[in-house]
């Protein structure tokens, strides 16, 4: 196997955080409208105090409101929202309005129905990271589900888990 090293620029990195395989999470929080994005950086920072983190585009159409935002829903995908998945990354819509089935949550936090696992999590700290934000939170309720297979994403495509 040959390997030739690059210098990276924004889209040969991209090309290459491609093989980075994930899950699938959808950050929600509450606004009128509420909002809700697509995120694959979602990750857990600490155990003690629990926290988590995912990353946002300063620049999109969610920042304001996650900006603001004192609570947030992440929701892991199961591997059958595939569809789910693409109508959170898309961008000029409604997410809300084209993906029926969530119901409001404490602190009218929109949760989505049916994830692998869902946090109800509450903001702690938002840090600047070039063009991004770094949203720390710590997880304050939460439910799983032992029966699903989570989505992944990788290489740009969605796929699952094998059992």
């Amino acid at each position: 196997m040959t390997t030739t090293a690059t210098s990276l620029g924004p889209e040969s990195f991209r090309t290459l955080l491609r093989r980075h395989a994930t899950t699938v999470t959808v950050v929600t929080a509450p606004g009128s409208p509420p909002v809700g994005f697509t995120a694959t950086s979602f990750t857990s920072v600490s155990l003690r105090p629990p926290l988590v983190s995912f990353c946002l585009d300063r620049g999109s159409s969610s920042w304001p409101t996650l900006a603001r935002a004192g609570y947030v829903g992440v929701h892991l995908l199961d591997e059958r929202q595939q569809e789910t998945a693409r109508t959170f990354a898309t961008s000029g819509i409604d997410r809300f309005a084209a993906h029926a089935d969530w119901r409001l949550g404490p602190h009218g936090v929109p949760l989505l129905a049916s994830p692998v696992a869902w946090l109800l999590c509450r903001v702690t700290e938002r840090v600047t990271a070039g063009d991004h934000a770094i949203v720390l939170a710590e997880p304050v309720q939460g439910q799983h589900d032992e029966s699903g297979r989570p989505l992944v994403y990788h290489m740009g495509r969605y796929g699952s888990v094998a059992a």
